[in-house]
């Protein structure tokens, strides 16, 4: 059959994305954000206009994702599960350069809240699927195309609820696909050239929400109190702030640090890496992030009166822990609180790791190359988290794949959660072709 233009894939995945950015499906991680079920009816609408059959589950109304399953020529084989997130993260329309629900096309970009975390995956994924499900390409085995709610809170009302209330419909999988990695990043090689190394995502650290919540005793604001809960937080916190964690290189920062040295000719040492990392450009953020575990103050709840000193004083921090390093981080930061200090875990999820080998690995790397020869593929581990790790929890072996070549002059990875964010268009039309082939091929 002979395609038509309006059919390529890489010249309908920018409509996709735009039209996807234009629904917003802001996740404030209280529920009070408008869901998911506008962006997954508009989905699953595009996937049945190709003779797909989705389904949409909810886990609570408006709280959607969308599942397909598209048969393979081998049924025996494992099945791969290519997945997005449907939800973003809030934006704050006053600190942008344009609408941040505009799918605005600008300066050779798609702009947008999504534009990079993920809507511009989801497009690249409805993209290749719908030109195999028009041509009638049988894939190489089963695939399981995922959109899933709640990724930006955890996952909890969208992979993590799949996972435990319908894991049928990931049965067969053995491995899958997702985000915040693939994407280029411009490299100054030892010969005084530049190369563009891909970073495939291998692993990532674990998550633990945590608050702390000091007690004391209250009184008025004008009596002297040394049971003042506030102020026994802020030493708690002060402690925390200023406690420097231990490092490690776990296997995947290792490979990437000496791939990085080998292309740069910067050497580097376990004490002191900054000359090599000053190379990443904006992704060195990601990388020092996986260096050691971490635990970030992100908010403070205290006091409800100015001449009240409360009883209570509360603060919400972002830990995050290298695989294996969970009891170790929780006992650490017992210690640092002290005893007047009360630590609730309001989320946790495992940290991921897996091999920088084997065929599917082998298949993102031929894939890439195909479409840029002379590029190079190093793997890295993401400070943050994706829905890979609920699915794990199913014996999955995930990986981070979002392939972008992007311009060497583009400060990428700052736009995770940032402002501005944008994606060329030449990227999502070059991450098309490469998912393409990896589906037909792996």
């Amino acid at each position: 059959m002979t395609e038509t233009a309006h059919s390529r894939p890489e010249d309908e995945v920018v409509g996709i994305c735009q039209d996807l950015i234009r629904i917003d499906t802001s996740n404030y991680g209280d529920g009070s954000g408008p869901g998911e079920r506008a962006a997954a009816d508009h989905v699953a609408g595009l996937l049945r206009e190709v003779g797909l059959e989705p389904e949409i589950i909810e886990s609570d109304p408006g709280r959607a994702s969308v599942v397909v399953r598209i048969p393979g020529a081998d049924r025996e084989r494992g099945a791969l599960c290519i997945h997005g997130h449907l939800d973003v993260v809030p934006a704050n329309a006053d600190d942008w350069e344009v609408d941040p629900f505009s799918g605005l096309e600008r300066d050779g970009c798609i702009w947008g809240r999504g534009a990079v975390d993920m809507k511009d995956m989801d497009a690249m994924i409805l993209a290749s699927v719908r030109h195999i499900a028009r041509e009638g390409i049988v894939p190489p085995r089963d695939l399981v195309i995922a959109f899933f709610a709640d990724e930006e809170a955890g996952g909890i009302k969208g992979s993590h609820h799949l996972v435990q209330n319908r894991p049928e419909l990931f049965d067969g999988v053995t491995e899958a696909i997702s985000e915040v990695g693939g994407y280029s990043v411009t490299i100054p090689t030892k010969d005084g050239g530049e190369k563009r190394a891909y970073l495939l995502q291998t692993a990532e650290k674990g998550i633990a929400w945590i608050r702390l919540t000091a007690t004391g005793r209250a009184g008025h604001g004008s009596v002297p109190n040394d049971e003042n809960p506030i102020a026994r937080l802020a030493e708690a916190i002060t402690r925390l702030a200023a406690h420097k964690w231990p490092r490690e290189y776990i296997p995947s920062v290792r490979t990437l640090l000496d791939g990085l040295s080998e292309l740069t000719g910067v050497s580097y040492s376990d004490e002191d890496i900054e000359d090599l990392l000053e190379h990443l450009g904006g992704a060195q953020g990601f990388v020092r992030g996986t260096l050691q575990d971490t635990s970030n103050v992100t908010m403070l709840d205290a006091g409800y009166k100015h001449n009240v000193i409360p009883q209570h004083a509360s603060a919400n921090v972002d830990c995050r822990f290298l695989p294996g390093h969970e009891e170790d981080l929780m006992q650490t930061i017992k210690d640092l609180v002290g005893e007047h200090v009360e630590i609730e875990v309001l989320h946790r999820d495992i940290a991921l790791d897996a091999p920088f080998e084997g065929p599917l690995v082998e298949a993102m790397v031929a894939a890439l190359q195909a479409e840029d020869p002379e590029a190079e593929v190093l793997p890295y581990c993401l400070s943050g988290g994706t829905d890979n790790k609920a699915l794990s929890l199913l014996g999955i072996t995930g990986y981070g794949f979002a392939p972008l070549r992007l311009p060497a002059d583009l400060d990428f990875a700052p736009m995770f959660h940032g402002i501005n964010e944008r994606v060329p268009v030449e990227s999502l039309r070059f991450g098309t072709r490469v998912l393409l082939r990896l589906i037909e091929t792996s």
